[in-house]
Parts: C-alpha cells; sequence; structure tokens
C-alpha cells in the first residue's frame, strides 16, 4: 500500500470495506486525509476486520454528508440502478463527488511518469489485461497488473517514472472514474451484461465508451470493431487520441487484426507488426485471438518491439481455469476451462478444438445447452457430471455419444481413456462444464482444481499447468 496524498487534508466518506476499500482508506489516511469509513454488510467482518487495522470506521448513516469533500463508493453499491444507494442519496444531496478507489489511484499516479493502461469490455478483459502485463514485464518494463482482476490499486507498487500499471477495468469501476484518461485505453467487445445496474444496453455502452472519451493527443484508444456497439463507439468518438481499431472477424489495412490466428498490426496499409499465433498454447482460439490483438497494439504503442511482444504471447501460461492447459498424455492435451459456467463461455472452447472429449454438467443455467449444438461435430464424446447430467443428455441424444460419470473423477478417466485411442493429432479432455459449480463445489476455482488433481492421478501424465509453452 502507499499513500494517497492527493486528498490530505480532505474529509472523504469511504463506503465499503471489500479488499478494495480497505486498501483504499488505508491509502487516504497515510496519506492525510480524515476518513470516516463503513459497510453495512449484515456479516460485520468487514468492519471488524478494518477495525483491526486501525482504520477509522464508524456508521455513515450517522454523519454530516454537508461536511466531507468525497465519498468513495466500493464498485458493488449501485450508483444508479435499480436505485440508488442510500450513501449516493445523502452525497448527491450534499453536492459532494462520488468517486471509486480507481478514480483516487488515477488521480494519485498522475503526474509521476507512471503510464496507465486501462481494459473494458464483457468478455476477454482479465485474459488481456494479465497478457499485456505478462508481455511487459517479460520485455523488462517495470509493469503491474490489478484492478478487477483482483489485485486492488493501492496494493500494487508505487508509482515510478517507468511504471505502467495495467488495469482491469469493469463498468462500475468506470462509473466511478470521472477523470479516466488512460494513456492506452482498450475496448474488447460488448454484449448486453450488467443490465440490472445500467438500466439498458444504450447506458452500459455509454459508460464503456468514457475508457476513451477524455484521452488527449498521446493516448492510443484500441476498440474492437467487431460488434455493433464497439464499431458505433469507435465511429463516434470525439477524444483526440490515435485509435487503433482491432478485428478478428477480417483483415484490417489499418489496425490489428488476426482472423485466422495470424496477428498484424498496419498502419495506413504498412505493415507494421506479424505474429502467428500457432504455437502460443494459451491463445487459442478466435476470443483469444482478440485479447492477443488488443495486447499486440498496446504493447506497441508503449514502445515494445515486435519481438518481445511475440516472445511474450508465447511464454503466457494463460490464466487459471479459462483454457488452461494443465497437463499432456502423449498426444492428449488436457484443458482447464472451469469458469465457463454457461453455454455462451463453453462455446469459445468448443470452437477452439477439433477432438473434443468433452467434461460438461453442474447445476444447469437456463438454456442448458441447446445454443451449443453447431459446435457439436468438435465433440467425439460427452462426460456427463452433476445436476446437469439429464437435462444435457436430452440435448446432446442422437447428436453426441455421452456417458453419465456423476463425479469429476470420473469423468476425467472415462474422457482420458478415449482420447488416447483417437488418432487425431491432439485430442482434447476438455473440462468446459457449462454450468454451475454449486451442486459439488463452492466456486468454479474448486472445481478447477478438483479437475487438474484427477488429471494429476493419470499414469503417465507430464503437467504443463504453469510452464511457459
Amino acid at each position: 500500500m502507499f499513500p494517497a496524498r492527493r486528498f490530505a487534508g480532505k474529509k472523504v466518506a469511504l463506503f465499503g470495506l471489500a479488499r478494495s476499500g480497505e486498501a483504499c482508506a488505508a491509502a487516504l489516511v497515510a496519506g492525510g486525509a480524515v476518513v470516516i469509513a463503513w459497510d453495512d454488510s449484515p456479516a460485520a467482518v468487514t468492519r471488524a476486520r478494518a477495525r483491526a487495522s486501525g482504520l477509522p470506521v464508524h456508521d455513515l448513516r450517522q454523519a454530516d454528508f454537508s461536511a466531507f469533500d468525497a465519498l468513495v463508493l466500493s464498485p458493488g453499491v449501485p450508483l444508479t440502478h435499480p436505485e440508488p444507494h442510500w450513501s449516493v442519496k445523502a452525497a448527491k444531496a450534499a453536492g459532494i463527488e462520488i468517486i471509486g478507489d480507481t478514480e483516487v489511484f488515477a488521480r494519485e499516479i498522475a503526474g509521476t511518469g507512471a503510464l496507465m493502461v486501462g481494459v473494458t469490455g464483457t468478455n476477454g478483459k482479465s485474459t488481456t489485461t494479465a497478457l499485456i502485463g505478462h508481455i511487459l514485464k517479460a520485455g523488462g518494463i517495470d509493469a503491474h497488473v490489478g484492478g478487477n482482476i483482483g489485485t486492488a490499486c493501492f496494493l500494487l507498487p508505487p508509482p515510478g517514472e517507468a511504471t505502467v500499471y495495467v488495469l482491469e477495468l469493469s463498468s462500475y469501476q468506470i462509473d466511478l472514474m470521472p477523470g479516466l484518461a488512460p494513456d492506452v485505453g482498450i475496448i474488447m467487445n460488448l454484449t448486453p451484461d450488467h443490465l440490472d445496474r445500467h438500466g439498458s444496453m444504450e447506458n452500459y455502452a455509454a459508460v464503456k465508451a468514457r475508457m476513451i472519451a477524455q484521452q488527449g493527443p498521446d493516448g492510443t484508444a484500441i476498440v474492437s470493431i467487431d460488434d455493433p456497439w464497439c464499431r458505433r463507439i469507435a465511429e463516434t468518438r470525439t477524444s483526440r487520441s490515435r485509435l487503433v481499431p482491432m478485428s478478428v472477424e477480417r483483415r484490417l489495412e489499418d489496425g490489428a487484426s488476426g482472423p485466422d490466428g495470424v496477428l498484424t498490426l498496419k498502419r495506413q496499409g504498412e505493415e507494421i507488426a506479424r505474429i502467428d499465433l500457432g504455437a502460443a498454447r494459451a491463445l487459442r482460439g478466435k476470443h483469444n485471438w482478440q485479447n492477443a490483438c488488443a495486447a499486440l497494439a498496446a504493447c506497441e504503442a508503449l514502445g515494445l518491439d515486435v519481438e518481445s511482444i511475440a516472445a511474450g504471447m508465447m511464454s503466457f501460461p494463460g490464466l487459471a481455469h479459462r483454457m488452461e492447459e494443465v497437463g499432456r498424455l502423449g498426444k492428449v492435451i488436457f484443458i482447464n476451462d472451469s469458469k465457463a459456467t454457461n453455454a455462451d463461455a463453453a462455446a469459445r472452447a468448443l470452437a477452439a478444438f477439433e477432438a473434443i472429449y468433452w467434461i460438461a454438467g453442474g447445476r444447469p443455467k437456463a438454456g442448458g445447452i441447446a445454443e451449443l449444438a453447431p459446435l457439436f461435430d468438435h465433440v467425439r464424446r460427452a462426460y456427463l457430471i452433476g445436476e446437469a447430467a439429464d437435462e444435457f443428455a436430452a440435448t446432446l441424444e442422437g447428436k453426441v455419444a455421452y456417458e453419465r460419470c456423476g463425479t469429476l473423477d470420473r469423468a476425467v478417466a472415462a474422457a482420458a481413456r478415449d482420447a488416447a485411442n483417437d488418432e487425431a493429432p491432439e485430442p482434447a479432455v476438455l473440462l468446459s462444464p457449462a454450468a454451475a459449480s454449486f451442486d459439488q463445489y463452492p466456486n468454479f476455482e474448486v472445481r478447477g482444481e478438483a479437475f487438474c488433481a484427477a488429471v494429476r492421478q493419470l499414469s503417465g501424465v507430464v503437467v504443463t499447468r504453469g510452464e511457459a509453452a
């Protein structure tokens, strides 16, 4: 944690004492602000932890908000929809600004020489954020990854003249960043999401568009043009930053593209970079090609040479539980995609491999796996687990051979047995459940670890998890 000195001498109300809120409160106190922090979660664990850390915790319901200079609000607390939180109403009535910890952080690093890369979008932002951070670090740059990806901003190292912060920013966080103007701003894609918090798709897209709205002439805006919402943002932006369009649907003569897994970065027809992702084990599939396009454009904008960018992509290990290669047994590969808790997420993995021994099931979600039917020809056999087994079997009947395994360890053993006899160059035993984990596991992470443990138990398996490609 490092101090937030820009608020020295100011009185700040802070609501929400989860990890990022507690870190921000500590940074504000260390920087000389007068802070009153509160969290009204029923468990009160966060309040007790904050008090134990020496932070000033008092009930903000009893406070006079007109005495505050700002309200620092947790991004998980409703700002507008479905109804503003009571603290938001109090702050607006008092006429004070409402911001988030990421805004406090952005103000603190301004003028230090440190740079910020902001990554947002509906899908792919975590992988893209991690990929950019990995490439920069591998290239010798003092880069640090945080934000919505898991590490609170004020738990990152303090800024230096050559520091680059790569932040995943959710729409909730952007909503609380009125001064957002990253040196490199990335909008990956937009599909309907979080509409209960934003009211409409138009409002959701408008919040995401703020990522690049206030950039100056030295900034770089990297925006997908593969979906209509992002394309509209690219076409209607008014900021003075340099625009780099990106696409994995078609080859661009100006921008970053990779419709066939071979990335190119071009400026007005001149090729600046070309990277073949064929050997990048953690960047399989069109969705990862988009992630890599964004990373290529961002790292090039930050001055990294193409050879270093390519080397970083090849050595990227991927994120845990997201199409993560965890082991090999002969030519059979084992892929942990436990985070695919619905059909839309599982579709990306099914599209990325040709000979799949698919482990699916858990607690089913609305719609099941019916929408995956166009990808069933990639599946050699399915191994069904959990509560969804009967429902998924009904969908697969007559289309894909399947086996009810019940538990994950049985499914891994059966899939490994069958995949070993496949003549394909690289059969994949794929855990991409298309269902929630809660029938058998507390979360998708525990489910993914159980898959990895079952793979490790196979005789002769070579564990590849965490190894560079």
